[in-house]
């Protein structure tokens, strides 16, 4: 082949590569630590990382997007063929089960990156997490992710975490928007949590835990038509002035056990598309309410 053929070739082949990776240079990757951070606004909605000894949540999963920074939020190299997952939630690194409820596929995931910058989604996961658990083209599906406690407390120790404090549910009395809390980023937009210098390398024991042995498992599957949920009401007339506030759009107000405790929460749906649910959740955050969440029932 000459020389004028094989340009367009090596042309192609270079912007393949160059596809393949999108990694912006950005801080460079300082070693894992343990993290929790500030509170932050991503895609109009505010999170709020915290300690936590139980999470077991269902909601809608998405694909981290090419163009990620060359370090995760905790300092590891970010790797989109690694085992890795963003949360905006969980204490950085964790350790969860993420199972694709639509095909049962389940799979031992780290999490250790702040995400996703999408409002309605629990998880956002690397590449090749996707590629195993078979998420579908439009990188968006119904999961389930738990934690693995032991695991993650295991690994957050020797990595300088002290021990959890249970605390009453982070979600009070929900009856009017919130302004931004002290010490937050000012608006939606790049996620910056606050940095942290690393404290200790990992053990042996720990090392062991903390890497996920990639291997998939399948369960029965359980999908569900999606709902708009806005959680933590104290009583239920609390809860009802939201759904007033929400007039024209389908709910209820429905009880809910939490750490023995009698809540609240308002249900908006049923919604049988993501474009439906998400467009329930804009519309409830343009009215002011905050914190809704999507869920699978």
């Amino acid at each position: 082949m000459n020389r004028a053929a094989c340009l367009p070739l090596l042309a192609a082949l270079a912007l393949t590569g160059c596809v393949h990776k999108r990694i912006r240079t950005g801080p460079p990757p300082t070693g894992a630590h343990y993290l929790i951070g500030n509170p932050y606004q991503a895609d109009g909605e505010w999170h709020y990382p915290r300690a936590v000894d139980t999470y077991d949540r269902t909601g809608l999963a998405t694909v981290i997007p090419p163009g990620h920074d060359a370090a995760t939020a905790d300092g590891e190299a970010y790797d989109p063929e690694g085992l890795m997952a963003q949360s905006p939630i969980l204490p950085l690194p964790s350790l969860v089960r993420v199972t694709n409820l639509v095909n049962g596929r389940t799979l031992t995931v780290r999490v250790n990156d702040r995400g996703p910058a999408t409002a309605g989604r629990i998880l956002a996961v690397s590449r090749k997490v996707a590629s195993l658990l078979a998420f579908p083209p439009t990188g968006v599906v119904e999961v389930r992710v738990t934690l693995l406690a032991g695991r993650s407390a295991a690994l957050q120790a020797a990595l300088g975490a002290g021990p959890h404090l249970t605390a009453a549910p982070v979600a009070g009395v929900q009856s009017a928007a919130l302004p931004p809390p002290p010490g937050a980023a000012g608006s939606a937009g790049p996620i910056t949590p606050a940095a942290h210098t690393p404290v200790a390398r990992l053990t042996r024991t720990a090392a062991a835990t903390a890497s996920p042995s990639g291997v998939v498992h399948t369960v029965p599957p359980d999908p569900g038509p999606l709902y708009v949920e806005i959680a933590g009401f104290g009583t239920g007339s609390d809860a009802q002035q939201t759904l007033d506030r929400l007039a024209g759009l389908p709910g209820s107000v429905v009880p809910q056990s939490r750490e023995g405790r009698t809540l609240y929460a308002v249900e908006l749906g049923p919604y049988h598309s993501v474009a439906s649910a998400d467009a329930a959740l804009h519309q409830v955050l343009a009215r002011g309410v905050p914190d809704p969440e999507i869920t699978v029932h």
